[in-house]
């Protein structure tokens, strides 16, 4: 996570970059940065070991305009409330650019899960939908998995909910459990959607995705599922890595291999290839892609210089810093930004949320091709205002895209 708030500032620099590049006013901005609302909430679970630990979490609800508030939970021991916030302001822009009627929010809880059991688990997931409660809801604000959380802890989350109304209320969580009114399809979205804009910008580039060679960054959920459809389309993963070391192999790394690391069946130091304790190999590899797909901030000016890729598609939040994109810009490297790049997960809760309002289920193929759509189609309007714009960067176009949006929705309401 980051510290002191960096984050946060960068986040809040690109943002304010958008608006002067976009030519709103002033007193957007001064609206468009601050969150609409924080709650922090303390948390207390008793342990096996029959002492309480109290839990700090958060929930930031950042702008409504475009609709209700929408956006994930993220576990982890580091993460702060300023983070909290910058991601919550980067699901604003993220709902805005997909054409969403979603506005942004993102929660969090400073614990380590994988120090808890099953059964802490549980009791810290209850114990944060009933903190939240008050001010969430099917059409208030909806939240969703993160980093830390999955579709079991969803289960969790929208049982707790419904029992504290009185009657089922699958729509206030996405991404649950199929058993739960979930979609299969939210198991993959984000990293299926990173494959999909991947090989939308190597249509773009090259004429094609066949046979270029990608370094992935991270094998958690968006990175495993990323590597699969991706070879799925004719690439290749020559590189992986996650908290326990990576792995590069010239002759690609098989996709199922990849995602038995992410559902823990194997370690990652057991594919073959050359091996590193160092979580960062895939930063420095010769490959066509390389996805960032961890955490924030972990390519910056100190480390841009070892960075070979020719494209990097951002597969986590804000993995790029400023410094560091405006040096691979100068150096030709195409940066898809993450509002853009990484947004199948959301649409896809968005599908599953129209689908538990009706109470009406799509099949997973179906659903697929209707998420494919959406982000093929974000892809090419953003690729074309980048285009016109070539003193931009395609986080540029993305972010005036964005607020485009909002400001419009603001002026029509009458709050600017």
């Amino acid at each position: 996570m980051a510290e002191n708030g960096k984050f946060l500032s960068y986040v809040l620099q690109n943002l304010k970059r958008g608006v002067e590049l976009g030519g709103f006013p002033e007193d957007f901005y001064r609206i468009i940065s601050k969150p609409k609302r924080i709650l922090q909430v303390s948390i207390p679970v008793k342990m096996d070991n029959g002492r309480y630990e109290v839990f700090e979490g958060y929930r930031v609800q950042h702008c409504d305009a475009l609709g209700p508030f929408k956006g994930g939970v993220r576990f982890h021991p580091e993460v702060t409330l300023a983070d909290d916030v910058a991601l919550a302001v980067l699901m604003t822009l993220k709902n805005s650019l997909a054409g969403l009627p979603y506005g942004g929010a993102k929660g969090a809880v400073r614990v380590d899960p994988k120090k808890l059991s099953q059964r802490e688990l549980e009791e810290l997931s209850r114990g944060y939908a009933r903190a939240i409660a008050p001010l969430i809801g099917d059409v208030v604000d909806i939240p969703a998995p993160d980093v830390g959380t999955n579709a079991q802890i969803m289960a969790w989350m929208v049982d707790e909910y419904s029992k504290i109304k009185g009657y089922n209320v699958p729509g206030v969580f996405t991404s649950k459990p199929p058993e739960l009114w979930g979609n299969p399809v939210r198991e993959y979205a984000t990293g299926f959607g990173v494959a999909v804009v991947t090989k939308a910008a190597a249509n773009k580039l090259w004429g094609g995705i066949e046979g270029k060679t990608v370094a992935i960054h991270g094998a958690g959920n968006t990175g495993a599922w990323a590597a699969y459809w991706l070879e799925k389309m004719g690439a290749k993963v020559v590189a992986v890595s996650n908290t326990k070391g990576s792995v590069f192999n010239k002759a690609g790394i098989p996709a199922n291999e990849i995602l038995k690391v992410y559902t823990r069946e194997k370690s990652i130091l057991e594919l073959e290839g050359e091996k590193s304790e160092s979580t960062d190999l895939p930063l420095y590899v010769e490959a066509d892609v390389l996805i960032p797909a961890a955490i924030e901030n972990v390519i910056s000016g100190d480390n841009v210089g070892g960075v070979r890729a020719r494209v990097v598609v951002e597969g986590a939040n804000g993995p790029t810093t400023p410094e560091a994109e405006r040096v691979l810009y100068q150096r030709g490297v195409l940066v898809v930004p993450d509002i853009l790049a990484n947004a199948g997960g959301v649409v896809m809760s968005y599908l599953e949320w129209v689908e538990n309002l009706q109470w009406y289920i799509w099949d997973e193929e179906e659903t697929r091709r209707k998420l494919e759509s959406i982000m093929t189609t974000n892809f090419n309007r953003v690729y074309q205002r980048w285009e016109k714009e070539k003193q931009w960067t395609m986080r540029d176009a993305a972010i005036v895209t964005a607020l485009e949006r909002i400001y419009k929705t603001m002026k029509t309401r009458g709050w600017i």
